[in-house]
């Protein structure tokens, strides 16, 4: 059975596009408002008129409308964003802790490197060396005795003074005469041994007992218990007197003791050497004239001298051409150089001179006593000695 087709008009909602009956005047949908009905339009076959029921227009809620333009709702939506960004960023409490820039946590692999021995890791040790200081001018005075005394004054050598004036090899001088005086060269200090004094160590070379006083002991009773003389063990242990009291504590030196004539003489065990001796005087490059008819060359002492034991003092002239020495042997500290040993021609001689301890170890054939080393030498010194008065110097 084919379905009555239906004659009803519509139209359509120019706004929404809602299909409405011809008669809406008002869109249900949009609310938009129809204006006055069109007559439909006349079709080629007539037809019978019919009697149109007038329907009562719905009248639907008005909901109000807003047009805009493409641009205006872009810009409008732009502004709600920015808005609300910055609504969120000013009320979101400030966390440091949370805006601060994630570190990388992870472990770099590394890379292994290959390791290079160095030649010479140290440093090279060094020396500093002292700022020299320009000469200054000194006016020699009547109480100057010589140019050599000049030079003690001021801890300077005389050959200085000549090159540094232009002098002859005498160092001629004279009152009201202006000299220029260079400054000392500081001498850095020797290095800090740790070798102990020579007194210390010949004690601790000794091998000792230790005892205490007991009633009726005497220093002498106890040197003859252990064959040790009463004055190594006062020596030994600092003792000004030959009383002892109850009590007292003693180290008996057994290296002293004297040999048992039933048994061979034991082989005496040598002290650990002597440190080098400090020169003292005269200084290094000092000038003696004519006016000096002796030297006197001092040193300090290296503590005390054992028996058989001494200081040898080698002299030795460089300048002449056959070079002259003299080797001689002493227990103090001090040694005047022989007036032999003097200087004949008016030439300014230079000469060096050391120190060293020694010991004496036996004889030779000739019954010359033979000297051995018992420590380390001094270091060298040199003076300059003029003998004969300088010929053709004119006077001030």
């Amino acid at each position: 059975m084919t379905p009555e087709p239906s004659h009803s008009k519509t139209k359509i909602c120019p706004t929404c596009g809602t299909r409405l009956s011809e008669n809406a005047v008002r869109c249900l949908v949009c609310g938009t408002e129809f204006g006055e009905q069109q007559p439909a339009p006349k079709t080629s076959a007539p037809k019978a008129p019919q009697k149109q029921k007038k329907e009562k227009p719905v009248q639907a809620a008005s909901m109000p409308s807003l047009t805009l333009s493409l641009p205006a709702a872009v810009g409008a939506l732009l502004a709600i964003i920015i808005i609300a960004a910055g609504l969120t960023f000013f009320l979101t409490p400030k966390d440091p802790q949370k805006f601060a820039p994630v570190e990388n946590t992870s472990t770099p692999t590394e890379t292994p490197t290959p390791t290079l021995t160095p030649t010479n890791t140290a440093p090279p040790t060094e020396t500093p060396t002292p700022t020299l200081q320009p000469p200054f001018e000194y006016t020699v005075k009547e109480t100057d005795g010589s140019c050599s005394q000049i030079a003690y004054n001021f801890n300077v050598s005389v050959n200085s003074i000549i090159i540094l004036n232009n002098l002859a090899s005498s160092c001629p001088i004279y009152a009201g005469q202006t000299l220029m005086i260079p400054y000392p060269t500081p001498t850095p200090p020797p290095a800090a041994t740790s070798t102990p004094l020579a007194e210390v160590a010949t004690q601790q070379a000794c091998e000792s007992v230790q005892i205490t006083v007991q009633e009726n002991d005497t220093l002498s009773s106890i040197a003859a218990n252990y064959a040790v003389s009463m004055d190594s063990i006062k020596q030994f242990n600092k003792l000004t007197t030959d009383n002892v009291l109850i009590g007292q504590i003693l180290m008996i030196p057994l290296c002293e003791r004297a040999p048992d004539p039933g048994k061979p003489t034991p082989t005496a065990t040598l002290p650990p050497p002597y440190p080098a001796p400090n020169l003292l005087l005269p200084a290094d490059g000092a000038a003696f004239t004519l006016a000096n008819d002796a030297v006197t060359l001092q040193w300090a002492s290296v503590g005390v001298l054992r028996d058989a034991e001494a200081y040898q003092i080698t002299i030795e002239d460089i300048t002449s051409n056959q070079t002259r020495r003299v080797t001689d042997y002493v227990t103090d500290t001090k040694y005047i150089v022989p007036t032999s040993f003097r200087p004949k021609d008016n030439v300014a001689h230079v000469m060096r001179w050391q120190v060293v301890p020694v010991f004496q170890s036996g004889v030779d054939e000739q019954g010359n006593p033979i000297w051995v080393a018992a420590g380390a030498a001094s270091e060298k010194r040199v003076f300059t000695w003029v003998g004969v008065a300088v010929q053709g110097t004119p006077n001030p």
